[in-house]
């Protein structure tokens, strides 16, 4: 060995989480291999949620550890600030209240997103298709279909990004953040294009999100190498000193902080790097589309934070006409844009641009109570998002009195609260939630948020980002009104039951949108002190 080389540092207690969701991935690759086919589903499921389970178990371990040991610390220092960094889990990752924090909300937005993915409801036909590499409307489709086969692949690969997404938030250098990146979306190219119905829609909305998902990396990219031109590191640390020191390279530092930025607003789906968005949520298979809105958004967020208040808010001045202007134009065309929409998936993908944009008050707002408040709103945000887009699944097309395709048209949950009043009762909770109405967790969390941006000196997007909350608020009720107001539009569509786990996903995100909206103080406290460690 060279006198010069190092052991890598690997603290395998701080990745046990992570690992346990990338093991049962790679065991779900051997199930695939392995396993006969009737009994894949069942297995995975079964493995994917064991696993999930098992992470969270972990993780509480990992944070009675961290806790005592940062009490410790801000003991001896008396509470300074610069004194309490976290402990590095390996190279470029960084354990700290903060990323425990973020791996817990994505791993309740995993548990939930399986078990809808699991369920393939009481006609047996779910959300994926047979093969994905069947040709759509060949006749080798029609015989995987009639076989009763389907796509199970989707669980080792849900784990696989799910295992991203834990990793994300903690990422601590430039060459980490890309390489998790790309282990998010890679996976995810491949489950859009996994849908059961509308085989070359689904198809599409894949490739979409691919060649705009491999443009934004390249943002992330050129700016990580300008980045690392200045400073000859990678690490966050040594890029915010470099950021407050060094002089002559202003323009460069701030080039390469912008480019970093743009790609991870693409994540987020920030206009104008939204174009993918609508596409690809209406075409993905409704509970990737799920998955998607609710795990990929939270994470970006979360490592948008840990970039933006460790780095990038050095430079707040500088880049403040830029993000001021995305801010304001992500709520503005999320809001204007999901007024129009008739299908349900599409106006939810434009809630969701208007729900990055009120996110993005709590990065310029730059205090530890807007951290506190944005890992609120990203757990509050993905809890109903998922129970949403479950109930999404089972409002099915009808074909002369066969089940068809999901039926995303507004006019298909016309008198949904007469055929199927829980599903109509629970999307109600959810969309309540999304307009931030008193008693449902979505008000909390905009309420927090809000009250961020005031004391941040926010005050023209806090009151741009209310008007925006009334203005959606019209496309909730509207489905709501829909729902509880108009008689069904005769045999247009069916609400086909669920075989157990979506009815077990959309309760359990029905009690928490309830509970955090009545009884919030002690997910408060609790993000409040995960807050507290972040550089």
């Amino acid at each position: 060995m060279s006198p010069s080389a190092t052991d890598p540092i690997v603290n395998w207690d701080a990745l046990t989480p992570v690992l346990i969701i990338l093991g049962a991935g790679v065991l779900g690759v051997l199930v695939e291999a392995f396993i006969a086919r009737p009994a894949r589903l069942a297995v995975q499921a079964t493995l994917s949620l064991l696993a999930i389970l098992a992470s969270g178990v972990s993780l509480f371990l990992r944070w009675g550890e961290v806790k005592a040991a940062g009490a410790a610390v801000e003991a001896t220092y008396q509470g300074a600030q610069d004194f309490l960094p976290g402990a590095r889990m390996s190279a470029g990752l960084t354990e700290d209240p903060f990323s425990i924090a973020a791996q817990g909300v994505l791993l309740l937005i995993g548990l939930l997103a399986v078990l809808v993915m699991a369920d393939r409801t009481a006609v047996g036909d779910g959300a994926f298709a047979a093969q994905a590499a069947d040709r759509p409307g060949s006749a080798e489709e029609s015989e995987s279909l009639l076989a009763g086969w389907t796509t199970t692949e989707i669980f080792p690969l849900t784990l696989f990004s799910l295992g991203g997404m834990m990793l994300f938030g903690a990422s601590s250098d430039l060459i980490t953040l890309f390489v998790i990146l790309e282990m998010i979306s890679l996976p995810l190219y491949v489950l859009a294009a996994t849908a059961r119905h509308r085989r070359l829609l689904s198809q599409e909305a894949a490739l979409k999100y691919f060649v705009l998902g491999a443009f934004a990396s390249a943002f992330l990219l050129m700016g990580s190498a300008l980045l690392y031109g200045v400073a000859g590191a990678v690490d966050y640390k040594a890029l915010g000193e470099a950021v407050r020191t060094v002089q002559g390279q202003d323009r460069l530092i701030l080039t390469g902080v912008m480019l970093v930025i743009v790609g991870l607003l693409f994540k987020v789906a920030a206009v104008p790097f939204h174009a993918w968005s609508p596409d690809v949520y209406q075409g993905a298979p409704t509970p990737v589309t799920g998955f998607m809105a609710a795990g990929v958004k939270a994470a970006a967020f979360l490592a948008l934070v840990r970039f933006y208040y460790v780095i990038a808010g050095a430079m707040g001045w500088d880049l403040a006409p830029a993000l001021w202007a995305v801010v304001a134009l992500t709520m503005l065309v999320g809001t204007v844009v999901g007024v129009v929409q008739r299908d349900v998936k599409r106006m939810l993908a434009y809630s969701a641009i208007a729900h990055a944009g009120f996110m993005l008050i709590g990065i310029l707002a730059y205090s530890k109570a807007a951290i506190s408040a944005l890992s609120f709103y990203a757990l509050t945000y993905g809890i109903a998002t998922v129970g949403a887009f479950g109930i999404i699944t089972l409002v099915r097309s009808n074909r002369g009195g066969s089940v068809g395709g999901e039926d995303g048209d507004l006019e298909a949950f016309k008198g949904l609260g007469r055929r199927s009043p829980w599903a109509a009762g629970a999307m109600t909770v959810f969309l309540l939630s999304f307009a931030g109405v008193p008693l449902t967790a979505g008000f909390m969390a905009k309420f927090r948020l809000f009250a961020t941006g005031l004391s941040g000196n926010g005050v023209p997007f806090v009151i741009l980002a209310v008007v925006c909350s009334a203005v959606t608020a019209f496309f909730y009720m509207r489905l709501i009104v829909l729902m509880f107001f108009h008689e069904p539009d005769g045999e247009r569509s069916v609400v086909v039951a669920s075989n157990g786990p979506i009815i077990l996903a959309v309760s359990v995100a029905v009690m928490a949108t309830i509970g955090l909206g009545i009884l919030p103080q002690a997910a408060f406290d609790l993000f409040d002190r995960t807050a507290m460690l972040l550089p």
